[in-house]
């Protein structure tokens, strides 16, 4: 599925031929609506709301001044973003702690860490899915009692240069000419900060696409956004589904399963926001220079650590 040519995507090379399986099923987008849901998780300082994909879990936090995010046994390394210029944090893990501005993105080790936050706001935790406790915890943990359709299994990247140790990075950060959003990623993510929008999106410059083995993460945390979603027809006709228009506010999770064909707009007037997430990293994204901010500590397999 092709891009318009002005959207950095339309440079990236073409997939292989013949890459994806015959798809003999489909499964549907999932949508989890923070703002309309209890939280998975609360206490007198936080309120946690909890959704996965086949590979990631988002737990977005609404925190008061003092809160703590802790993990005693975390199996692999986790995505932490701070949004907003004015809520930081303390972060532990292991011997290091390192104080995280707001308006960050940055890479917790496996193993013991700790959150401590200096205000009130809202914080977001990106998972793989071998976080247990946290996928059993999910609104929609019920959706994933068998693996969905046509997405791969995570299998990590390698480990990042000079050992996992915290990595904070400011959402500032520049990334090449003609970049495609504030890229990310570790071992078991890619987190794209995508462009913020205001205003609608002009419906005349969409940019409808498909993937053919991973979800993409839809993660509005300002403004709202309307997914369109088609399944392409097959010749088992009972596996077709209808197109899908879901308006998604923020904040909202929305799971885009393969080889849907889908795009994203914005609908609501002032700031809207949305970060994309994909685990296991991009190959593709990664292999444009310049596109991921941080590939200098996270190599892609088969280059050197």
């Amino acid at each position: 599925m092709s891009y318009p040519s002005s959207d950095p995507r339309s440079k990236l090379s073409a997939p292989a031929a013949a890459k994806a399986p015959p798809v003999k099923a489909y499964a549907g987008a999932d949508y989890a609506r923070f703002y309309a849901e209890e939280p998975q998780q609360a206490n007198e300082s936080e309120r946690t709301w909890l959704a996965r994909g086949q590979n990631f879990i988002v737990a977005y936090s609404d925190v008061k001044p003092g809160a703590a995010l802790t993990r005693t046994s975390q199996p692999d390394e986790y995505c932490l973003i701070l949004p907003d210029k004015e809520l930081g944090a303390t972060v532990t893990a292991g011997t290091e702690t390192v104080e995280v501005a707001g308006n960050s993105i940055a890479f917790v080790p496996p193993g013991a860490s700790r959150i401590t936050l200096k205000g009130a706001g809202r914080v977001i935790r990106i998972f793989s899915s071998v976080a247990a406790d946290l996928a059993a915890a999910c609104s929609n943990a019920a959706s994933y009692a068998q693996p969905h359709a046509n997405v791969a299994l995570l299998t990590p990247w390698p480990e990042p240069r000079g050992g996992f140790w915290i990595r904070a990075y400011s959402l500032d950060a520049g990334g090449g000419e003609g970049r495609f959003g504030r890229i990310f990623r570790c071992t078991t993510l890619m987190v794209n900060m995508l462009d913020p929008r205001f205003g609608l999106r002009d419906v005349s410059a969409l940019s409808p696409h498909h993937h053919d083995d991973f979800e993409q993460g839809s993660l509005v945390i300002d403004g709202g956004y309307i997914h369109d979603i088609r399944w392409p027809w097959t010749p088992d006709m009972r596996i077709w589904r209808e197109d899908e228009h879901e308006l998604m506010a923020a904040p909202s999770l929305t799971v885009i399963p393969p080889p849907s064909v889908h795009t994203s707009r914005s609908v609501l007037p002032g700031l809207n926001q949305m970060i994309d997430i994909f685990s296991p990293p991009r190959l593709d994204f990664s292999q444009k220079p310049g596109w991921v901010i941080n590939a200098a500590d996270y190599p892609m397999p088969g280059e050197t650590a």
